[in-house]
């Protein structure tokens, strides 16, 4: 809540500046760590400290630093982002814990229920924490109970595995399985609490994103939840005058680093750390093959092939890619266009089918 109320107050903070037309600049904390610890302050930590870094960083990069984002819809935006990142924490601690309990309780699981925090799978272990709640209970009747929550996706050859399979487990007594029975009940119900809350937020951050009027997820590979998560932390892309002001936020620019006049092209340590690694998971995304040996972006792949046969490492040719998608994603949040797969060259294309 502190947190949350810091972050309205820099807001509001913002605008006031803006509207008195000063300059407002965004400074990143891993720059500001630089500087930071380039005074040797990196050990000490307090207000009059970040200040000073901050005021450095400005007075070093005043230029290069993007302008402050105050607009409220990317502000609301990030809020969501940053919410719907916590739940997906929870769910996966609270996933693990349930593992826990149903190792003990239903040893093969697994068997009939991949997927232990799907709803179908919820409900049926708040109903049967243990073995023996299923006690009398058949095949016919376990469908009627499970058609409506699966959506009719529960079949009478689901009902009759799920049976076999804790029939055919041979589980010891336990004086105290009660007890665990309230643990897992209690875990399901939190999962299902946070299974509500995501499905708000999701809603939330699908209304938002098509009222920015992105087109993001015209992009192969794209969907909301990639795309809103990038627009959480590019903002208002008027801030940055060019692609490579954008790319230098991201920490996707590469630093020419150089002596006697030769030098050698680093990645950089710098910039945003959350929207470098959306993208480049993008980037992966990009050259990935099907079962049936059809690329998503034969452009990229064909792109990613050239390179390793000219012996580049193959983390340096998604760096690569990782760039070129940026002047992708700053040309369409300029513009507002759609995505439009670019047709591959004949002489990409046959060397292509003679791998």
């Amino acid at each position: 809540m502190v947190s949350q109320l810091n972050a309205m107050v820099r807001a509001e903070g913002v605008v006031w500046l803006i509207d008195k037309k000063y300059i407002v600049k965004d400074v990143n904390t891993s720059i500001s760590n630089r500087q930071a610890k380039h005074r040797g302050a990196m050990y000490r930590k307090s207000d009059s400290d970040d200040a000073q870094a901050i005021a450095l960083a400005i007075i070093n990069m005043l230029d290069t630093l993007p302008d402050a984002c105050p607009n409220d819809a990317y502000w609301s935006l990030g809020q969501l982002v940053n919410r719907r990142d916590n739940i997906m924490r929870h769910r996966i601690r609270l996933t693990n814990q349930l593992h826990e309990q149903l190792c003990i309780a239903y040893p093969s699981y697994k068997v009939f229920f991949t997927d232990i925090s799907r709803p179908t799978a919820l409900h049926f272990w708040s109903k049967y924490p243990s073995q023996k709640y299923l006690k009398g209970k058949g095949v016919e009747d376990l469908r009627e109970e499970l058609v409506p929550v699966s959506h009719n996706r529960c079949s009478t050859k689901t009902c009759e595995k799920i049976i076999d399979t804790i029939r055919n487990d041979k589980v010891m007594d336990n004086e105290h399985q009660d007890a665990r029975d309230v643990v897992t009940k209690g875990i399901v119900s939190d999962l299902q609490h946070y299974e509500k809350q995501l499905q708000e937020v999701d809603t939330e951050l699908e209304k938002l994103y098509h009222s920015i009027g992105c087109t993001l997820t015209t992009i192969p590979g794209i969907n909301i939840t990639t795309a809103v998560k990038m627009l959480a932390e590019i903002g208002d892309i008027n801030r940055f005058s060019n692609a490579s002001k954008l790319a230098q936020f991201a920490g996707i620019a590469p630093l020419k680093l150089s002596s006697a006049g030769k030098g050698t092209d680093k990645a950089s340590k710098q910039g945003n750390r959350r929207l470098q690694a959306t993208i480049y998971f993008l980037a992966v995304q990009m050259i990935q093959v099907s079962s049936k040996g059809t690329a998503r972006n034969p452009v990229f792949r064909a792109y990613y092939e050239r390179r390793l046969t000219k012996g580049m490492n193959g983390q340096k040719v998604l760096i690569c890619i990782s760039r070129r998608l940026v002047n992708i994603i700053y040309g369409m949040l300029k513009s507002g266009t759609e995505y439009r797969m670019p047709e591959i060259k004949d002489s990409y294309t046959e060397s292509a089918k003679n791998k």
